[in-house]
């Protein structure tokens, strides 16, 4: 099942997808109160209340609006590790983002007065289904609500400092100022249920800019899997249902690959097997 949150006639509304059609569940108002009652599956195993609506006479929203924790694993693809000539990392490293981050289907990525190279990464977004903590790898993937499409928006000048690699920073990279800004998390376009995706390591994931494709890779190639991440990430922080963990991103960024940069009027398309495309518009500040 797709669980999307949407807008329709300028009201905020949760509904399901199928065949095209956008089903209004009235029970709830987000996504997150469906995952946070347990509800998903209820929802599946029943129809929904109203007649469905056309998906593209509503405004789609990102599916998760108000996560607990957005976090995002850096250096976790093999490929990217290559380009960017660092050796596969030992245990995962996180960093987070903020709720003022997250935009939906269609919302514009927004390029700011402070930055001139902002870069893309298209990721695969896991979903927490229930709270947790001391997860084993074996049972991690019990815990999962469902994926998504995430794009993990950096703005490099930002992220490195002046000079860099020659030159290098004390205290690592910015990463607050580097990935946190305003816009620098599209998810979307809807929450896929685990059941239609059985192993998240199978999925093949590709990035276009105004349809250059520069990014094409698998999840196989992820340095830690899914379920090793919750692992890690469970070890003594709590996961709450409709947190985000975002899985890292393949080679192609532009930062790496020698791309030009994001500017306005771009359009960029993010799109993982079994889930679908987020597509989002690139606007100057």
């Amino acid at each position: 099942m797709k669980f999307l949150n949407y807008e329709s006639d300028g009201s905020p509304r949760v509904g399901l997808l199928n065949d095209g059609l956008v089903f209004q569940i009235e029970s709830a108002s987000s996504v997150e109160e469906l995952i946070s009652r347990g509800s998903l599956g209820e929802i599946q195993r029943r129809t929904a209340t109203l007649g469905g609506e056309e998906l593209d006479r509503v405004k789609v929203r990102a599916p998760i609006l108000t996560p607990d924790k957005i976090l995002l694993a850096a250096i976790n693809y093999r490929a990217h590790g290559t380009e960017q000539k660092n050796p596969p990392p030992a245990q995962p490293y996180f960093f987070t983002k903020f709720r003022s981050c997250l935009i939906g289907q269609g919302d514009p990525i927004i390029l700011p007065r402070v930055s001139t190279k902002v870069d893309w990464e298209a990721e695969l977004a896991v979903v927490i289904g229930k709270k947790c903590k001391y997860v084993a790898r074996t049972e991690a993937l019990s815990h999962v609500a469902g994926y998504t499409v995430a794009n993990d928006i950096s703005f490099r000048d930002l992220q490195f400092p002046e000079g860099w690699p020659e030159k290098t920073n004390t205290l690592g990279q910015n990463w607050v100022k580097g990935k946190a800004l305003d816009s620098a998390f599209p998810l979307g376009p809807w929450l896929v249920t685990t059941d239609e995706i059985p192993d998240p390591q199978r999925l093949q994931l590709s990035l276009k800019v105004n349809g250059v494709e520069r990014q094409s890779a698998n999840t196989d190639d992820m340095i830690f899997s899914v379920a090793e991440l919750i692992e890690h990430l469970s070890a003594g922080l709590t996961l709450m249902p409709g947190d985000i963990i975002s899985t890292g991103t393949p080679a192609g960024v532009a930062v790496f690959s020698g791309a030009p940069y994001l500017k306005d009027g771009d359009v960029v398309e993010a799109t993982i097997q079994g889930i679908g495309t987020l597509r989002n518009p690139v606007r100057a500040e």
